[in-house]
């Protein structure tokens, strides 16, 4: 069993100390679970200014992120604007509560609002295990591409960090579910509320299925809220036993191999 907290915050555009501040009150004001999930660029919200807000591995969200982390005794996940490298990455960080920490890099960018041209897209996938599960984090866009996110027998549960605006609510609802069905998983999808500098609204409705594709937990709509939910490893392992669709599952292949793990 392993409790998690979905955090739906209305951020700040472009404010790091501000939206850290924010947040920080938040997470104390929870009953500290194992795992604490924030949306997509939590620090700054969804900017294309990555070289002006862009941070290093050991800049100041970082920091907060393991100082917090080793306060409440929680794993933290949420995206970050970071470079490396001469590049900026939308950078999906997985803090331990030992200070230790993964991460992955966005793959899919969206084109639709210019990602692509201000940021760098990652080229693997990263397995976290955490508290007796495996997970597989993602990154917002990376939904709408079934391929990149196929269960190859190697996670548990699959997350989405996101700033996913509201005009395709029902997408974001239809693709969550749609994971857990076809990779007989947990999903969990962390959203953001409020309007960001661009004019862009959030609804929130962060939300959980279970494997059958059951909504376990769906976040106020267009509120900030925050909730904590667990799942349970036995409900999993004894769905996938009693009805192994895994088992007639298509091989398939991605290409460039040579960067996948």
């Amino acid at each position: 069993m392993i409790s998690i907290a979905l955090v739906q915050p209305d951020l700040q555009w472009e404010d790091r100390e501000l939206n850290l501040k924010s947040l920080s009150g938040i997470l104390r004001d929870l009953e500290p679970p194992d795992l604490i999930l924030l949306p997509e660029l939590f620090a700054t919200g969804f900017s294309m200014k990555s070289r002006e807000l862009g941070e290093s591995m050991d800049g100041p969200s970082m920091q907060w992120m393991s100082r917090m982390s080793g306060e409440l005794g929680s794993s933290i996940a949420g995206s970050l604007i970071l470079g490396e490298g001469g590049s900026f990455y939308n950078r999906l960080v997985w803090m331990h509560r030992d200070g230790s920490y993964q991460f992955y890099d966005k793959r899919h960018l969206f084109r639709m609002g210019g990602e692509n041209e201000h940021y760098s897209g990652g080229n693997r996938r990263v397995i976290v295990q955490d508290f007796g599960f495996r997970f597989l984090p993602l990154v917002c866009y990376d939904l709408r591409f079934p391929v990149w996110s196929r269960n190859r027998e190697d996670y548990d549960v699959l997350v989405y960090l996101s700033n996913w605006p509201a005009p395709r609510h029902e997408v974001w609802t239809s693709l969550l579910k749609a994971r857990a069905i076809e990779n007989q998983c947990f999903v969990i999808g962390v959203n953001r509320v409020g309007t960001d500098g661009m004019g862009i609204p959030y609804r929130g409705c962060s939300m959980a299925f279970n494997p059958k594709g059951q909504r376990i937990v769906s976040l106020a709509d267009g509120r900030p809220d925050s909730r904590v939910i667990r799942l349970d490893m036995g409900e999993l392992l004894a769905f996938r036993e009693k009805f192994p669709v895994w088992k007639d599952a298509d091989s398939f292949e991605l290409g460039n191999q040579q960067d996948l793990p």
